[in-house]
């Protein structure tokens, strides 16, 4: 995949932005918490101004994907990012340290109308027997950041201070957007904003994702993964301290070790990405996923626990890739974004839902019956993929593909 000029485009802009982001993030925390005295109001805000926009630009940003210059908007997001970060720096050294808040929601709210974008781009120019091997290398890009991306913003930030890390995150942002100069021209039909009414093409992507089976359910894999996330995440600090008896400091353990695996996962998924279905790896992901969820609520082991994280690490990849690619082969290019924008929201609101129930229901179940339910949860959003995996049985049979 790499041979392919957009593919390496787009990868190395893609690793630069996320640079930027890990930068900006672990900047903004870091100063957030020093200037407030660990302020836990403040500090959840920081999330807010991440989070919120996912919920209310989705739709909105995978629209205008579909309608704006692929191409064209991609740059404009990643400038404007930036623009954001130098912004910010003069209401920093003029203002207040609130104005950080706003970089962040400014970028999160760009990040609505970028992906979308670069789903678009994918799906016109990658043959659809690549669109798994492209969904597996970007994976193993986040997951490398996910491992990195902590250690480094946070050396940053302790070496050099805010006003450097944000000038540094805000260099980044410039490059990636100077790199997506090298995309291909947008087609002609692309290289204007499309005129039609905003709101009659939002409500054709609801009744688009209504209309197809495949997205309807990927729908309810999308809702019921995000509800089994939400309900474990919250309380992973309690697998350190009930269950092995550690410091809270141990999570550090326990995550480094879901994020090398992951790393690990990725790569194999890259590997094996054309002998294996999306069905398949979705379902298969999701299945495994909930033993080791299961697993990890009542053990006691040490070795036990960090086996099972890494197990659920090195699986991540094969729900994310798989999800990814049904959503690029299931969906026409004029409607990649607004898709995108139903089916996120999904995850993520059921995630909050699942992160609100979260104490109430391990004061009520306790921490194993919390994963037990989290984990019953992944094992039905893997059998939701049973209806596609036939009709994925029965093309093969019939000479085709799906």
């Amino acid at each position: 995949m790499l041979k392919h000029a957009l593919v390496r485009t787009i990868l190395f802009s893609r690793i630069l932005l996320q640079l930027g982001v890990w930068i900006r993030n672990f900047a903004i925390l870091l100063y957030v918490t020093d200037v407030t005295n660990n302020d836990p109001l403040f500090i959840s805000l920081i999330s807010v101004a991440e989070f919120a926009p996912i919920f209310l630009f989705s739709i909105i940003g995978g629209t205008f994907a579909d309608r704006w210059p692929s191409k064209r908007t991609m740059i404009g997001c990643d400038l404007l990012s930036a623009l954001s970060m130098f912004a910010v720096l003069g209401g920093l050294v003029y203002g207040s340290w609130h104005v950080l808040l706003f970089a962040t929601l400014v970028s999160s709210i760009m990040s609505q109308f970028s992906q979308p974008s670069a789903m678009k781009l994918f799906k016109q120019h990658i043959p659809a027997d690549g669109l798994q091997g492209v969904m597996a290398m970007f994976q193993s890009t986040m997951a490398v950041f996910m491992v990195i991306g902590p250690v480094l913003g946070a050396f940053i930030y302790q070496q050099y201070g805010i006003v450097p890390s944000l000038v540094l995150a805000g260099i980044c942002f410039v490059g990636s957007g100077l790199i997506l100069f090298g995309l291909p021209r947008d087609p002609a039909s692309g290289g204007r904003v499309t005129q039609g009414n905003f709101m009659t093409e939002l409500r054709d992507g609801l009744r688009y994702v209504g209309r197809r089976p495949a997205l309807r359910t990927l729908g309810w894999t999308f809702g019921l993964s995000g509800l089994a996330v939400g309900l474990t995440q919250p309380l992973m600090l309690f697998l350190a301290v009930e269950n092995l008896g550690q410091d809270k400091s141990f999570l550090q353990w326990l995550l480094m070790a879901n994020g090398a695996a992951m790393l690990v996962g990725g790569g194999v998924v890259v590997t094996l990405a054309k002998k294996l279905p999306p069905q398949l790896l979705l379902a298969a992901g999701l299945i495994v996923s909930a033993a080791g969820v299961l697993g990890l609520g009542w053990s006691r082991s040490m070795g036990l626990t960090l086996s099972l994280e890494a197990l659920n690490g090195f699986l991540l990849p094969c729900i994310h890739i798989g999800i990814n690619t049904l959503i690029l082969k299931h969906t026409e290019q004029a409607f990649i974004g607004r898709v995108g924008g139903v089916l996120t929201p999904l995850f993520m609101g059921s995630m909050v839902i699942g992160m609100s129930s979260a104490g109430f229901l391990k004061e009520f179940l306790s921490l194993g019956g919390v994963f037990s339910v989290s984990a019953l949860l992944f094992a039905l959003g893997g059998l939701t993929m049973v209806p596609m995996l036939r009709e994925k049985r029965a093309a093969a049979a019939a000479g085709g593909e799906v």
